[in-house]
């Protein structure tokens, strides 16, 4: 579930570990599903402990930990993608259970920083800076969604025949967003998910933009959406709260906010799509662009 407004908010609740440095590295094993890791664990381990967190970045939906240059390797960064689960952590994990990474750090006052993943579907890299290149690169990730204008948007999705919001998900079109936010980004702006990327006027990409922008800055600065399920935290463990602003995700038959009709729901490339069917005006006024 972790889309940029959390992993922003993993980032930032991490960042203050910059400058300490590494004393231990466990990767717990236990019964439930094994983490994607690269490289295997011993390896990083080796190569992790004694460097110093020089930064931390964000690319997309992924956390990269930027750690200080060793002479033989040059610089590294820890690359971590959450997905649906995981979380970045310096308070006591949900569970021990699916605790999946711990780095001791030689610090009293911030003593660990910890990846847990109940699903395990998330992922550990250790990449260096041609790694990096072509794991969150321009060639892998399209602009961030905290910046990106309707002339890119244009430009990268305009000719495209898909639904705009399966498009919105595409992270080499633009990066960050997910089926949360590309539901609330629409709405904002007057959008129907199921409207052809191809029917869409420049001046219609400004608008989906504008509001990309908008409602991902204002979910991070809300510390990102805890949905029904109550997995996604802060950093130190508390709840987000973006997702009391949603306007259509979550709320299928429920009246609009802005106009009374009942949110429908339907499904796009097995994901669900929220929806007003009067806000959000349809595309089938034929030979129009929007």
């Amino acid at each position: 579930m972790p889309e940029l407004p959390e992993v922003e908010t993993m980032r930032r609740g991490i960042a203050h570990l910059a400058g300490l440095r590494i004393e231990s590295v466990v990767f717990p094993r236990d019964t439930v599903r094994p983490l994607s890791m690269q490289p295997a664990a011993e390896t990083m381990q080796q190569r992790l402990v004694g460097r110093m967190l020089a930064a931390v970045h964000r690319f997309g939906k992924r956390v990269a930990i930027e750690l200080d240059e060793r002479e033989r390797v040059g610089r590294e960064w820890l690359v971590i993608e959450p997905r649906m689960t995981g979380l970045m952590l310096v308070a006591d994990p949900p569970t021990q259970t699916h605790l999946r990474m711990e780095i001791s750090l030689e610090s009293r006052q911030h003593p660990r920083l910890l990846f847990w993943d109940r699903r395990g579907l998330g992922t550990i890299r250790l990449l260096d800076e041609r790694g990096l290149t072509a794991a969150c690169g321009p060639d892998r990730l399209g602009p961030d969604g905290l910046v990106v204008t309707g002339d890119e948007l244009h430009e990268r999705l305009g000719q495209s025949r898909r639904a705009v919001k399966v498009a919105l998900l595409d992270q080499q079109a633009v990066a960050g967003i997910g089926n949360i936010y590309a539901a609330e980004i629409l709405f904002a702006a007057a959008i129907d998910p199921r409207v052809p990327c191809s029917r869409i006027s420049l001046a219609r990409w400004e608008q989906i933009a504008a509001a990309t922008r908008g409602i991902l800055a204002e979910a991070v600065r809300m510390e990102g959406s805890t949905i029904t399920d109550e997995t996604y935290k802060t950093a130190d463990n508390r709840s987000g709260q973006f997702q009391l602003q949603h306007r259509v995700y979550g709320h299928e038959g429920e009246p609009c906010r802005q106009c009374g009709m009942a949110i429908r729901r339907i499904v796009q490339t097995q994901r669900s799509t929220f929806f007003c069917p009067e806000c959000q005006w349809h595309h089938r006024r034929r030979c129009r662009r929007l």
